[in-house]
């Protein structure tokens, strides 16, 4: 599925454009961030996406979600969080998944199969 961004044509202008190659020009060289950790430090894929978004042009593509809004109790995620952060898994960190920026209602869908 092709998904865009509706009214591109009016909110995605040249100088728009600009401002979005230029937020996401401060990400360049970034280590991927498996932590998922809101800051500018590491950045992962969908956190790359909203920012660019929201830093650019105030919108923001997707539902921000704390990580424990997230189903958490399947084994072998237990394990990886249980890797990942210890006895520490910081439940309250702001995230944002792929989930919900496919599911944003600022997106139309161009093609789909």
């Amino acid at each position: 599925m092709i998904k865009r961004l509706k009214n591109a044509d009016a909110i995605l202008t040249t100088k728009t454009l600009a401002k979005m190659k230029q937020a996401g020009a401060a990400f360049s060289g970034k280590n991927y961030d498996i932590y998922f950790d809101w800051s500018d430090d590491k950045i992962y894929c969908s956190e790359l996406v909203w920012k660019i978004y929201n830093r650019a042009t105030g919108l923001e593509i997707g539902k921000l979600q704390k990580l424990r809004d997230f189903d958490l109790s399947d084994p072998i995620v237990k394990q990886i969080m249980k890797k990942r952060y210890g006895d520490n898994v910081p439940f309250d960190e702001t995230v944002i998944s792929p989930v919900s920026i496919f599911n944003s209602d600022l997106l139309k869908t161009v093609t789909a199969n």
